[in-house]
């Protein structure tokens, strides 16, 4: 059973992200933290990667806001709920690369922070996998529903403004996912994929 702790980490999680809402859709950001731990609870994810995933954003989303910044919220994970949920958060969060930040092509570059991100992952064990995949396979879902209401509107959205972007990155991901295994979330992220795949064709074909 999850402890105090969760009930803890979800208030927490929702002060945080308070005035966050959903790129495409508007909701509370707080629905894709809930969908993402929701993913992890259900795999037999422990009470840790549960915490880590209503946080997995926090740092990457919120430290610049936070009073203190980065550092200080990622001292406020670590005394609230630990070494080990700090430690998740942290392998979670997408980092820029100054090779990277020196791509001058915007979709170039975006590329190469997807990519640095992926091959951070597959390097971690199963409960940053795990992590990573529920936070994958609630976004792909989302993209897909939002496209049912959206149509092509949705990809103006995104950095790239491009479905196929988002395509190759959540792909790469599944693919690196499902060679490292360690989880069942790995099959369900490449169903979902594969999905947006069938959408975007079918788009093309359109």
């Amino acid at each position: 059973m999850l402890s105090e702790r969760f009930e803890d980490a979800l208030v927490f999680a929702h002060h945080l992200h308070r005035n966050q809402k959903r790129k495409t859709t508007g909701v509370p950001y707080v629905a894709h933290l809930l969908g993402a731990a929701s993913l992890v609870i259900d795999d037999g994810g422990t009470e840790d990667e549960a915490i880590a995933a209503l946080l997995h954003d926090a740092i990457e989303d919120q430290s610049r806001t936070f009073p203190g910044g980065r550092d200080a919220l990622a001292a406020e994970i670590e005394r609230r709920y630990g070494t080990e949920v700090l430690r998740i958060v942290i392998a979670c969060t997408e980092q820029s690369t100054p090779e990277e930040r020196r791509i001058p092509d915007k979709r170039a570059r975006w590329r190469a922070h997807k990519q640095h991100y992926i091959e951070q992952i597959v390097t971690q064990d199963v409960s940053v996998r795990r992590v990573s995949c529920a936070d994958s396979i609630h976004n792909v879902r989302s993209m897909i529903k939002d496209y049912a209401r959206m149509g092509n509107a949705l990809w103006s959205r995104f950095l790239t403004k491009s479905g196929e972007d988002q395509l190759w990155a959540y792909d790469a991901l599944a693919h690196a996912l499902t060679d490292h295994g360690g989880t069942g979330l790995a099959s369900e992220l490449r169903r979902a994929v594969d999905d947006l795949a069938r959408l975007l064709k079918a788009e093309r074909a359109a």
